[in-house]
């Protein structure tokens, strides 16, 4: 039996987006115990040169929807990143499931060979199939910024652990 486009992809996003919903809480909770803002996180970085706190979640989400829709052949949903507490963040955690669940398998399965760009910077795309696309960058970007995340989380003292990351 083969793995498909969509169960390779859908089911692991909403997993681990749902897991974040839940560091978010264990995050609230830790700062109301010790009394400090919560805005004190977003900013959170582990070297003066890492994207902070906000922006990788900003980035998880963008991977999620953005690998979902280019297998499903769709619009990829743009949205502001202008989030800046963690209510607003766990609203655009949400929303991303939300979009994610919307894609159909019928949508996703059998894009395996799909031509799929993303523009960069330096102006010429990067190109792949859409199984090495979501195989060997979407899933590993979107795993890279989620461990940040998590990370950023346990350095600012939240009690999380791999249980936490990989969820029930």
């Amino acid at each position: 039996m083969t793995i498909s486009m969509y169960s390779a992809s859908v089911p692991v996003f909403v997993k681990l987006l749902s897991n974040t919903l839940k560091w978010l809480d264990k995050a609230e909770q830790h700062a109301e115990a010790k009394k400090f803002d919560t805005s004190v996180y977003l900013g959170l970085r582990l070297a003066p040169d890492m994207l902070p706190f906000t922006r990788q979640i900003q980035i998880a989400s963008d991977a999620a929807k953005g690998c979902v829709a280019r297998l499903a052949g769709i619009e990829n949903p743009k949205w502001e990143d202008k989030e800046a507490s963690l209510a607003e963040l766990r609203e655009r955690i949400s929303k991303t499931i939300a979009f994610v669940q919307s894609v159909t398998p019928a949508q996703i399965d059998g894009s395996e060979q799909r031509a799929i760009e993303i523009p960069t910077r330096a102006g010429e795309p990067l190109r792949f199939d859409g199984e090495t696309y979501l195989k060997h960058y979407a899933l590993a970007n979107f795993n890279f910024h989620l461990s940040m995340t998590y990370a950023l989380l346990r350095h600012a003292g939240v009690d999380l652990g791999k249980k936490d990351f990989l969820g029930g």
